[in-house]
Parts: C-alpha cells; structure tokens; sequence
C-alpha cells in the first residue's frame, strides 16, 4: 500500500494504521491475544508498518507488546501516549513511561504522543509539570524518538498548543467527512501540514456511526460507507496514516484492500463535494457526537454510556424507535436513569458531550 512521509521525522509508514483499541474480546471481556497476534502479524506481513496504542487502552499496550514479538517490533512505527490527565507530579511521567517501555518489551517508542490535549489539560498538566521538558529528556535518553499529541478541543485550542512548542514533529486528530468543521477539522489538517508537521486521523468512522448509512446518505457516496469515508481521508496528501481501530479478520482484511488501492487525489472534486454534503445529512441524523471510546467507563453506576448513546443515535436512523425502545430496556440496571451525576465521564469525554443532559432526556424519553 501507499506510504507518504511522516513530517519531517523521515519515517515513512504506511497510509493505514493498526488502532488497538477495539481488539477482538473473549467472552469475559479480556483481549483475545491469539487473534491479536495472528491477525497484526499478518496485516504487517501485508504491508501495514503503522500500529497505535496508549497507556489508557486496558490491556492494550501488553497486548501489543506481545503482537510485536518475533522481529516484527522491527518492521512498524510503534505509537503509544502519555496519559497527561492521569499526571498527579513531574515524578509519574518517568514512572507511567517505563512501565510503557515494559508492557511493550521495547526500549524505544517510535512517536509519542500527549494524551488526548484539550486547552484545559494543557494548562493543568502539560505545563504545571513541566511535560514537554520530560519528553525532550526521554527523547535525549533514547527512550522515544518522535514528540506529538493527540488532540480534542475547539480550532482555537488546536492553533494555541502548535504555537506553544516549536518542536512539535506530528499530531493526532479527529477527522472524518462529518466533522470538517469539528475540532481540528480540515483547517487543522493543513495548518499542521503547512508547519511540516505529520498528521494522523483517528475516529475515520466516527466510531462506527457511518459504518451503515440510510439510502439518502448512501447514495452522495462515491463507494460504499467504510471505502468511501477511508478514501474521503486518503485523497487528501495531507494526511499520512488513518488509523482503523479494527476487531475483526473481515474488517482487517477489507481495511487493507482498501488501502491498497488508494492515493491522494483519487477523488474527484464533485465527489468530495457529495460526500461533505453526505456528512451534513448524516450529522442532522445523530443526537449525540458519541463515539464509542468508552473513556467514560469509569462511572461507579456502571452505566453503559456509550452503548446507550448509539442506541439513541441509531433510533434516528431506523425510524419508529422500536428496536431501540427494546434495546434500552434490555440494560436494566445501566440505563441512563441511574446517572447521580458525579461527573467523572464528563471529565473523561475527549467529545465533551454534556453527558448529565444527555442521559436525562433519554431516561426521560424511554422511561
């Protein structure tokens, strides 16, 4: 598949990469390593160099570590991220890194990124403890090779963490043909671009919510909905990776079809015009910007909020309501009407969704 150079850190990873956050799961929730292995292995051995996966993923960093085994460490860039919000002193930056370096049985970590930036985490933990001069220190002692960040907050946020630090290599942003104008959007790609900076897409399908599209939707793309919302990334030459946060052999497999057979400008303008017309129809459709990467679970209710976010979403889509009626009230106990508003989601939400709100008009509505 393409490859396209990464900024100006002289990698040159391929156009897709691995997300390892939403791995195959067992029956008991835990990550089915088998799969794991077999399945990146493979994606590797096919041409896929590019693999993503962070401190806060669960299990997925060990998980990981154990898929890069047996020389194929080697062959990829190898992304994690300092979970900067987790930070209670300078001391834990050192301290979460290692444990990083030893739950991916690596000495080095290819590009690292700052966890998910906001303007209020650049304040209150980038700069209180002094971040970015741990970072430049661990780069000097070989422990990572590339500094970045991922990023969820307005266009205004975005340009004021690319100023505050001239030595930025990469970011890491949510784009997809919804969101043109939504956090970092489109403005954001190209700034970065402009600045030499690499840039890496996440959430390409929005967690999942364009993955089925109604025919009024459908028929503004170019291909199907997975093909056409890659390909919307990939025309683009400012973007270098789109990651793909797959967990299963078909999504893999139909991934990396669709990888190698795109390149930048491979749309026309008519068709980039359709589908950004498709996202404005789309967008109409969704109640919630949920997308699904369950950071909320950490509610001590045991709400499933992310689950009930697209049930509500996918209501939209079907019509009557009745699947989705059926759907609620089969979580019981987790449903949105035992929120007690502690507000621990709502400080994890990278969409900051107004999660209080959200969950009380649905208790309402399906109550």
């Amino acid at each position: 598949m393409e490859t396209r150079p990464f900024g100006n850190t002289g990698r040159n990873p391929s156009i897709l990469g691995f997300g390892m956050m939403r791995l195959k799961r067992n029956e008991d929730n835990t990550i089915d390593e088998q799969w794991s292995i077999q399945t990146l292995r493979n994606a590797i051995d096919n041409g896929l160099t590019y693999v993503d996966t962070a401190y806060a993923y669960g299990d997925s960093e060990r998980v990981t570590g154990l898929c890069l085994q047996d020389g194929y460490r080697e062959k990829v860039t190898l992304a994690t991220k300092m979970p900067v919000s987790m930070l209670k002193c300078e001391e834990d930056f050192e301290r979460i890194l290692d444990e990083e370096l030893e739950r991916l049985q690596t000495d080095h970590i290819d590009v690292y990124l700052l966890h998910a930036l906001s303007r209020d985490r650049w304040e209150n933990f980038v700069v209180k403890y002094n971040v970015l001069e741990h970072c430049e220190r661990a780069k000097a002692a070989g422990k990572i090779r590339h500094i970045g960040f991922s990023f969820h907050d307005s266009y205004d946020a975005f340009v004021e963490i690319l100023n505050a630090y001239d030595k930025w290599e990469f970011c890491q942003i949510q784009l997809n043909y919804l969101d043109v104008n939504y956090q970092a959007g489109i403005a954001g790609l190209k700034l970065a671009h402009e600045r030499g900076l690499a840039v890496v897409i996440m959430e390409p399908l929005r967690g999942g919510n364009i993955v089925n599209v109604p025919a009024e939707v459908a028929e503004l793309l170019p291909s199907n909905p997975v093909e056409s919302a890659l390909d919307f990334l990939w025309n683009m030459p400012e973007v270098n990776v789109v990651l793909s946060g797959m967990s299963t052999t078909e999504q893999v497999e139909q991934n990396m079809a669709y990888a190698k057979r795109a390149h930048a400008g491979m749309l026309t303008d008519e068709q980039v015009r359709n589908m950004i017309l498709a996202g404005d129809k789309m967008r109409a459709k969704f109640g919630v910007p949920c997308t699904a990467c369950d950071y909320c679970n950490v509610c001590p209710q045991e709400i499933a909020i992310p689950k009930i976010f697209a049930i509500v979403n996918q209501s939209q889509l079907d019509g009557d309501g009745v699947k989705a009626r059926k759907a609620y009230q089969a979580l019981g106990d987790k449903d949105a009407s035992h929120c007690v508003r502690c507000g621990l989601c709502v400080e994890q939400c990278p969409q900051h969704i107004a999660i209080f709100e959200e969950l009380a008009k649905i208790a309402k509505r399906f109550g």
